[in-house]
């Protein structure tokens, strides 16, 4: 009898441990951070320049995708633009903009809906 219940058991607890990995194996990709989700970024352009370029890339890399005006501006002194689609991998995304003098302004934005204001005080990279 009690080596009936020896087998038993063990047949059991193989059966079980059998079950957690078929279990972790089916569910683990829908618990993984590898979702990509999409949202839509607004620029608003509160500065005195034109905003020619605008791109999107990974908030800690310089690999940047294609111009997101493609043939558009982004006017001064109240000008705006919606990013719509945008595919987020994490929980935020870096803007870049260029503006008519070539210079470069960085934004980190929250992959949840969000909106960029640029004034005239948005720090600027010019290559200087």
């Amino acid at each position: 009898m009690k080596t009936s219940l020896r087998k038993s058991n063990t047949l059991f607890t193989s059966l079980v441990a059998l079950a957690i990995c078929v279990g972790i194996m089916v569910y683990a990709p829908l618990l993984s951070n590898a979702h990509v989700s999409s949202t839509s970024i607004t620029i608003v352009n509160n500065s005195g320049r034109e905003i020619r370029h605008v791109y999107l890339s990974v908030p800690d890399q310089n690999n940047w995708g294609a111009d997101q005006l493609v043939n558009s501006v982004i006017a001064p002194n109240g000008g705006s633009f919606t990013i719509s689609d945008v595919s987020c991998s994490g929980s935020t995304i870096k803007v870049i903009a260029e503006d008519q003098e070539g210079c470069f302004s960085y934004q980190v934005v929250s992959c949840s809906g969000a909106t960029w204001t640029i004034t005239n005080d948005t720090s600027r990279d010019c290559g200087n």
